[in-house]
C-alpha cells in the first residue's frame, strides 16, 4: 500500500510517501510561510523525486488535531480535495498519536510516551501511550491539561516516561511548584527523559504508519478535532 501523509498542525510542515515497510520520501521543515503556500508544492516535488504520481497513491492521511486551527484546516482540506478528485480514501490521525509513532521500536517495552503540545498560556495538549507487543496502545484520550497537573501526574509514574512534542523541553525543565525529595524539575527524575530533537518533531512518515494501522475511510468522514473551541465559536457564545 502506498500512502501520502500531510502534517500541517503546527509550525512544521511535513509530507511523506510510505509503503508498509519503507519510507520512500519525506520532506519536513519549519516554515514562516502559511502552510497553504508550501504544502502542495512540497508534495509535488516529493512525488517527482520518488518517481510517483498522485494516481499511484492508495490512501491519504492528514493530522486531524489538536493543533493550529488554520493549519489543521489547510491539511484536511488538501487531503479531502485530493481524495474526492481521485476517488480515494483517507485517514485522520491525532497529532499526539502521530508524535507517539515516532517511538515505535525505539524505546523499552511498557515505557510511556508523553506527547506535549502547547495549547495556550499554561495549558498543553497531551496524551499518554505505551507500546505493547509491537503495538501502540493509548493510556489516555487526547486532552487539554494544565502544565502543573501534567507535571504532578508524571512525577508519580513508576515507568520510564519519554517526553516529545513542541512543549516537551519546556515541561522537562520547568520549575515544579511543590518540589518533592529535593527534585525541583522533571529533569531531576531518573525515570523521565526528554526525547532528542529528531523524535520531538512531527513527521509525516509516522502519520502514514499510524493511518495504516487505523485504516482508511471516505473523505467526508475526515474532520478536525480541535479540543478547544475556535474563536468563531467563542464569538457566537459571547453574542448569544
Amino acid at each position: 500500500m502506498l500512502v501520502l501523509g500531510i502534517d500541517t498542525s503546527g509550525k512544521t510542515a511535513s509530507c511523506a510517501l510510505c509503503t508498509e515497510d519503507t519510507v520512500l520520501a519525506q520532506n519536513t521543515f519549519v516554515t514562516k510561510l502559511t502552510h497553504s503556500q508550501v504544502i502542495m508544492p512540497m508534495c509535488k516535488k516529493m512525488l517527482a523525486d520518488a518517481g510517483k504520481t498522485l494516481s499511484d497513491i492508495d490512501g491519504f492521511a492528514a493530522v486531524s488535531g489538536p493543533g493550529s486551527y488554520t493549519g489543521l484546516r489547510i491539511g484536511i482540506a488538501a487531503v479531502k480535495g485530493l481524495c474526492f478528485g481521485l476517488e480515494k480514501n483517507c485517514a485522520g490521525v491525532s497529532a499526539l498519536m502521530s508524535l507517539a509513532y515516532n517511538f515505535k521500536g525505539a524505546i523499552p517495552v511498557n515505557s510511556l510516551i508523553c506527547p506535549v503540545m502547547h495549547a495556550r498560556q499554561d495549558l498543553v495538549y497531551n496524551a499518554l501511550f505505551r507500546i505493547e507487543n509491537g503495538k501502540l496502545i493509548r493510556e489516555t484520550e487526547d486532552r487539554i491539561t494544565p502544565v502543573s497537573q501534567l507535571i504532578g501526574e508524571l512525577e508519580g509514574r513508576s515507568e520510564y516516561v519519554y517526553l516529545t512534542g513542541d512543549y516537551a523541553e519546556t515541561i522537562y525543565t520547568s520549575e515544579i511548584s511543590e518540589p518533592a525529595n529535593g527534585r525541583s524539575k522533571l529533569c531531576d527524575y531518573s525515570h523521565i527523559f526528554l526525547a532528542p530533537p529528531h523524535l520531538r518533531a512531527p513527521l509525516a512518515s509516522s502519520l502514514c504508519y499510524a493511518a495504516m494501522d487505523m485504516g482508511f475511510s471516505a473523505p467526508d468522514e475526515l474532520n478536525a478535532e480541535y479540543l478547544q473551541i475556535t474563536k468563531a465559536e467563542k464569538d457566537l457564545l459571547n453574542n448569544a
